[in-house]
């Protein structure tokens, strides 16, 4: 496939782009400083844009097949930015006609899971105060996804880990794994790419986790 890959710097972004690559994908990455982006390979397009800018936008994702995005906020400062940068980029997709869009998310926003212990409970609540404004942003991100003509689906992944793929982890659409406390990046970006292809995904929360 064609895929436009934004967030392309971070942990996730970078880790979408090499699976891709290896899966034999074009892939173009978006970026908004090249000197931070250090991953080579064929069929690689690095695009240099502003992020907040739709129009700019447009060529990155014209005549692709899919979007993914790893956008976020990377510190509680950054809070507002997944909402903004994706409303952008929803607005390029939706200009170009390009449907389909997997995002990364986080667990919280899933459902709690059914028999839930309460440490884990506890945990989750303790976590949700300290990255109040960080999980603000990605409801508002998520609701931009709802109200937009996209295929959307957002991955939802619990805390995250810099591990080796193993492409071992569980994953519920529409809910949220019981006792999931955390996922390697690699893992994350393999389930991104795992969306693409699962319909039963399309406008759906999933939640993925060890």
């Amino acid at each position: 496939m064609k895929l436009t890959v934004f967030g392309a710097t971070g942990g996730i972004g970078q880790e979408v782009v090499r699976q891709a690559l290896a899966a034999g994908h074009r892939v173009t990455a978006v970026v908004r400083d090249p000197a931070r982006f250090t991953v080579t390979g064929d069929g690689l397009e690095v695009f240099r844009a502003d992020l907040r800018d739709p129009e700019a936008l447009r060529p990155a994702v014209a005549g692709r097949d899919a979007v993914l995005s790893g956008l976020g906020a990377r510190r509680r400062a950054d809070a507002g930015v997944a909402a903004t940068l994706t409303r952008a980029v929803l607005a390029a997709m939706e200009a170009e006609g390009v449907r389909r869009l997997v995002v990364v998310s986080a667990a919280p926003l899933g459902p709690v899971p059914q028999g839930q212990p309460l440490l884990d409970r506890m945990m989750l609540a303790a976590v949700g105060a300290a990255l109040k404004d960080v999980y603000a942003d990605l409801r508002a991100m998520e609701a931009e996804l709802a109200r937009g003509a996209t295929d959307w689906t957002s991955v939802r992944p619990p805390r995250l880990l810099d591990r080796p793929l193993t492409g071992r982890y569980r994953t519920v659409v529409g809910g949220t794994p019981p006792r999931g406390r955390a996922l390697g990046r690699a893992d994350t970006a393999h389930a991104m790419l795992a969306a693409l292809d699962d319909p039963g995904t399309v406008k759906q929360g999933v939640g993925v986790a060890y």
